[in-house]
């Protein structure tokens, strides 16, 4: 029996590869991990409804932790814990993407994505809406290191990326680190038995308090540096090779 009890795989440039597709060979794996008793858990920035069909293609009926923690859910559809970002918080950070012109910016309610192209019309107000996460998106190094310090001068929010060009927020103290230990308690198994695999900033303090922390080949890297072990990239079938390496060997 594999020591490890739960998988958790972060989606974009780890399970995903840069088409945004699962690799029959990634999906192998997993299957075999599942059959051998260990469970398999999207670990993701997304929102659960654009991780849910990647969920229903591996036919996972697991835990998943979306919008970088800030919902955990004890299979597809059900619900175990919610940590709403603050309206107050969510107008000061749009208030602050007006100042950079160039730059995207999305945030999540429960219910849809608001963007730069798309905003909530001037009947509703942000108290109106339960919030999840904030983002932003520049090329603009200047502009974004501008943003972060600002943000960071706040002292309020969790701060990580998804890429090098982004910004996330998530209510301080959420991360995809907080929901699986809040998942191993639910599960009653320890963060010990857990596999945690990314790529970004978001995933560092999952890598780090995970029993086997691993970055993919292509990872940032403060995620390579952070992780026990860095396996091939995304367009390798990284995953394979975790589930065939440590997982399953």
């Amino acid at each position: 029996m594999t020591k490890y009890k739960l998988v958790a795989l972060d989606m974009d440039g780890t399970l995903l590869n840069d088409q945004s597709e699962i690799s029959s060979e990634n999906a192998e794996w997993i299957k075999k991990a599942i059959d051998a008793g260990v469970t398999v858990s999207f670990s993701t920035g997304r929102g659960f409804k654009s991780a849910l069909p990647f969920a229903e293609q591996l036919k996972l009926d697991s835990p998943m932790i979306t919008v970088n923690g800030g919902e955990i859910w004890t299979r597809p559809h059900v619900l175990h814990k919610r940590t709403e970002l603050s309206p107050y918080y969510v107008k000061r950070l749009h208030e602050l993407a007006l100042q950079y012109g160039e730059t995207w910016f999305w945030a999540y309610t429960t219910e849809t994505i608001y963007n730069k192209e798309r905003w909530f019309d001037a009947a509703h107000n942000y108290d109106t809406f339960n919030w999840l996460k904030f983002g932003y998106y520049t090329e603009d190094d200047l502009a974004r290191e501008s943003i972060l310090a600002e943000v960071q001068s706040w002292g309020a929010l969790e701060i990580t990326n998804s890429s090098l060009h982004n910004i996330e927020l998530n209510p301080q103290g959420i991360s995809k680190a907080s929901a699986l230990k809040d998942l191993c308690q639910w599960m009653n198994i320890d963060m010990s038995q857990v596999v945690a695999a990314g790529d970004s900033l978001n995933d560092i303090a999952a890598i780090r308090e995970a029993g086997l922390g691993v970055a993919m080949g292509n990872a940032q890297e403060a995620v390579k540096n952070a992780a026990d072990v860095i396996t091939v990239t995304n367009n390798e079938n990284g995953i394979a090779e975790i589930i065939k390496k440590y997982v399953l060997s």
